[in-house]
């Protein structure tokens, strides 16, 4: 086993559940993996960072519907919760991170929403287009820049293959939701294509408890029809230079629930992302990627909601409204092997960016940020069984201060059966457009002049292997700690405009926690995968920091013996005590577990036929995020809330599902 593979399925143990069951076997499809860019989460790992890999088969074999849905099963130490089920906002936790610390790549392009810093942009992202799901904890702003706080999540999608591929797949589930998603891929010559597609939709399901919703709600159900369309090519120009370019484009209709007085509230989405690459590798001493990208992000947004005091007669709060932004920049990596065991990797970015709100009333902007970054790695070449990695990175925005920051990782195995590994570093997240540009009448108004947040953060990790095919141990125990300066929040309230103010606000973050990660292997036939993560993150020794769980638990156990066509998983997820602000009270919840069952079948010639029947939230677990409502009363106006109270945005209900799948 290599020092990758080891640290892969050492980490935090989940991560080998995602391999593809015995009873499946893979389609013929030499998937090819090549560049500098695709390499890098895997090479990071070799110099100390975690990485989790999620396998296509993982998901589809839990078959889960979008992307939030598969990480929240199945990815290690990172805690999800969707508003209400797929498809839907959902805060995130890395770690014990804010939300907005987590970066979001789509095939190594940054796709963080430009106007918020706490709308993760996962709500149009099916678990249809998914060929794996790469989850880098620690800090990364070396190589991937603002918003990397905690870690990143590369979603990448279908990949190049050198002989035809292609799979098909449609479901349907106990809550009138339809699917289909498919790809194919083949090679002509040095021409290589792929291209792929997804859609989801269902008429809707309850997203409140039935004491939440208010008579004047009338449009109970929340629906969502998502379809997703990508392709890709590339050509091999020479045996040392290949040329790629891709593009994928998702139009969408997301209901935004609320038990109160919504006659109709969409945000209809149109998204599309491009890019054309560069690669070109010579040889052991020189590689070069260089890839531009445009990312096109735009929503329409109606809100209508019924007249308190006029029985059918509706108040347009927005209508057509628009808000979105475009990003758009070029990235350049290239790595320079002078001697044997020591690289050197030297990068650029450009990003330019602009975007405007007519609902929260963000002025039209443009911006622009650049940055140059460095690392030198050493090899076991030159240490003995270690791997060391030093880096820099200059980021120089035109709006607001510039930010440098460094790193230091590395790894030492001291056998197979025990190794030790650690990243320091310091991190960074810029002011997104709301902060910067806001001006919303008697609401908020943003600040051009404020600095970015600045982190320090450390894991350390201890693990190690032992057993042999016949039955296998895996463990992992990391410590991390990470702190943020110059937070950026609401400091001041302007009495003339009546406006809050953003600025960089007196305190620091403190982050403190402990991970563990377990897995037993049996017989290659039974997995047992346990994942435990525990959390003190406070501002100045304060409470914990909202929307942040302080306990994270997550189990597997999956059955794939090589001679029988069915398998099945237990999935358990635990969540613990978790708190949020509604209207001026602190509100304690979570404290749940979720119960994930499904079972496949594989018939069929080579047995690339298959059923899978899951049962999500098997025991039909209450759950999700309370939130400030507006109780009916007559007499108040649209805008109005004279009687306020609480309710909850659920999480996906019990739901039963059925896909199939055929895949050569």
């Amino acid at each position: 086993m290599n020092h990758t593979r080891l640290l892969v399925a050492a980490s935090f143990g989940m991560v080998w559940a995602t391999e593809l069951p015995a009873e499946t076997p893979a389609p013929e499809q030499e998937v090819v993996v090549i560049g500098l860019e695709e390499q890098l989460p895997q090479q990071l790992a070799e110099y100390g960072t975690h990485v989790d890999t999620i396998s296509r088969e993982a998901v589809r074999n839990g078959s889960y519907a979008d992307v939030a849905q598969s990480l929240q099963a199945l990815a290690p130490g990172l805690y999800v919760q969707p508003k209400n089920g797929p498809f839907d906002y959902a805060y995130m936790s890395l770690l014990g991170s804010r939300t907005g610390d987590i970066l979001w790549l789509v095939d190594g392009v940054r796709i963080n929403n430009r106007l918020y810093n706490g709308t993760p942009p996962l709500d149009t992202l099916p678990a249809g287009i998914v060929q794996r799901l790469e989850v880098l904890q620690g800090g990364q702003a070396l190589f991937y820049g603002t918003d990397a706080v905690a870690g990143a999540v590369n979603i990448v999608t279908q990949p190049f293959t050198e002989k035809p591929s292609a799979l098909f797949s449609i479901a349907a589930d106990s809550h009138r939701t339809a699917h289909a998603d498919g790809y194919f891929a083949d090679s002509i010559g040095s021409h290589q294509f792929v291209v792929y597609g997804a859609k989801d939709r269902t008429d809707g399901y309850r997203a409140f408890r039935d004491q939440d919703y208010q008579p004047s709600s009338t449009h109970r159900d929340r629906a969502y029809d998502v379809y997703t369309l990508g392709a890709k090519y590339r050509v091999g120009l020479t045996d040392d230079l290949r040329v790629s370019l891709s593009y994928q484009q998702t139009e969408a209709d997301l209901d935004y629930a609320l038990p109160y007085r919504v006659a109709r509230d969409m945000n209809s989405r149109s998204e599309k992302l491009a890019t054309a690459k560069l690669d070109y590798e010579p040889g052991q001493a020189f590689g070069l990627y260089l890839k531009g990208y445009y990312h096109w992000w735009h929503t329409s947004y109606d809100t209508f909601y019924n007249d308190l005091g006029t029985p059918g007669a509706i108040n347009v709060i927005y209508d057509d409204a628009f808000w979105g932004y475009d990003d758009r920049g070029i990235n350049a990596l290239a790595r320079l092997s002078f001697t044997p065991g020591v690289d050197y990797f030297i990068g650029y970015d450009l990003q330019r960016y602009g975007g405007r709100d007519e609902v929260l009333f963000i002025a039209p902007n443009k911006e622009q940020t650049q940055a140059a970054f460095a690392q030198v790695r050493i090899g076991p070449e030159l240490l003995a069984n270690t791997h060391l990695a030093f880096g820099v990175r200059y980021n120089s925005p035109d709006v607001g201060e510039a930010a440098t920051v460094w790193s230091v990782s590395g790894r030492h195995d001291f056998s197979e059966a025990l190794f030790v590994s650690a990243s320091l570093g310091t991190n960074f997240r810029l002011p997104s457009a709301e902060e910067l540009f806001a001006d919303d009448p008697l609401d908020e108004r943003g600040n051009p002049n404020l600095r970015p947040e600045r982190s320090r953060s450390l894991n350390v990790s201890i693990g190690g292997a032992f057993g042999d095919r016949a039955a296998r141990f895996e463990w992992e125990v990391t410590g991390f700690a990470r702190t943020i300066k110059d937070l950026i929040d609401y400091d001041q309230f302007d009495e003339v405009t009546q406006q809050s103010v953003f600025n960089n606000v007196p305190g620091t973050v403190k982050v403190r926690g402990a991970a563990l990660g377990l897995r037993e292997e049996i017989a290659q036939a039974l997995a047992l995968d346990l994942s435990v993560t525990r959390n003190r993150s406070r501002v100045d020794g304060g409470e914990q920091i909202n929307r942040v769980p302080e306990s994270l638990v997550k189990a597997s156990l999956d059955y794939h013996p090589a001679a029988s066509p069915f398998g099945a998983t237990v999935a358990i997820n635990y969540t613990g005590k978790v708190w949020t602000s509604v209207g001026d009270d602190r509100v304690q919840y979570g404290k749940y577990t979720i119960v994930d069952v499904s079972g496949r079948y594989s018939f069929g010639q080579d047995r690339r036929q298959q059923i899978v029947l899951s049962l999500q939230n098997a025991f039909d677990e209450e759950h999700g995020l309370p939130a400030r409502g507006c109780a009916d009363v007559a007499t108040d106006g649209p805008y109005d809330c004279s009687a306020p109270y609480t309710y909850v945005n659920l999480g996906l209900p019990r739901t039963l599902r059925a896909s199939y799948q055929y895949a050569f």
